[in-house]
């Protein structure tokens, strides 16, 4: 991904890169997209945007391992998250879903996760200390709660899933207060264009309705050219 498709990726929302990925394959039906109602840290940030580096966690129950196993596992998590291809996002899958208690996500891993460059997290589990997750570095998550639990690291580098979306490491993401994308590969050459196509088809509607009066059949023309313009 060049600078410049990254550029214009953190510029426009997760639904209008869903309905570009639609133009560029020239047909509905995508369906790599997260379900269900998620919650921003930032609901204003703008988009991550990146490569995904996955990861799964568990909080309900303490580790069953050594405590030196799952301190190395920790450390491999980090090292992880640390390198990689740039940009990238963070995608951790809370393995306790629907039962989540434990926030992997506060205060002390946005600030760490930030450091490595990261441009944020997309978790269907859960976050906390929301006034205190640093600007730069939005959480999109499936829940908020007080506790971190026994909140420990199963894998890393591995498919995951979150809110219906698989999402293997290395995957491009596209992340709002909207919820999750992953762009497919075959696409992406093609993203830049279909997402100027969109916009000037859109720009047909709203030159037309946004504070005019129109009749049915004056709906009918500019619709028609919208329609024309998509394809």
């Amino acid at each position: 991904m060049d600078a410049a498709l990254h550029k214009l990726l953190t510029e426009v929302d997760t639904p209008t890169v869903c309905n570009a990925i639609e133009v560029a394959q020239g047909k509905r039906g995508f369906n790599a997209f997260t379900r269900g109602t998620m919650l921003a840290s930032h609901p204003e940030a703008p988009a991550m945007v990146g490569y995904a580096r996955t990861a799964r966690i568990r909080a309900v129950e303490p580790p069953s391992e050594p405590p030196e196993v799952i301190k190395k596992r920790r450390m491999g998590y980090y090292k992880h998250m640390a390198e990689g291809p740039r940009p990238s996002v963070c995608v951790v899958q809370d393995l306790d879903v629907p039962n989540a208690i434990g926030a992997f996500w506060g205060e002390v891993n946005t600030n760490i996760h930030k450091s490595f460059g990261l441009a944020g997290t997309l978790t269907n589990g859960v976050m906390r200390d929301l006034g205190d997750v640093p600007d730069g570095y939005p959480v999109v998550a499936g829940s908020v709660g007080p506790s971190h639990g026994f909140v420990h690291v199963v894998d890393f580098g591995q498919p995951v899933e979150i809110f219906g979306m698989a999402v293997a490491d290395g995957d491009l993401v596209h992340v709002d207060r909207h919820g999750a994308v992953a762009v497919p590969p075959e696409v992406v050459p093609k993203l830049a264009q279909a997402i100027q196509t969109l916009m000037n088809s859109e720009r047909i509607i709203f030159d037309a309705v946004k504070g005019k009066s129109l009749t049915f059949e004056e709906f009918e023309s500019v619709w028609a050219a919208f329609e024309a313009a998509r394809t």
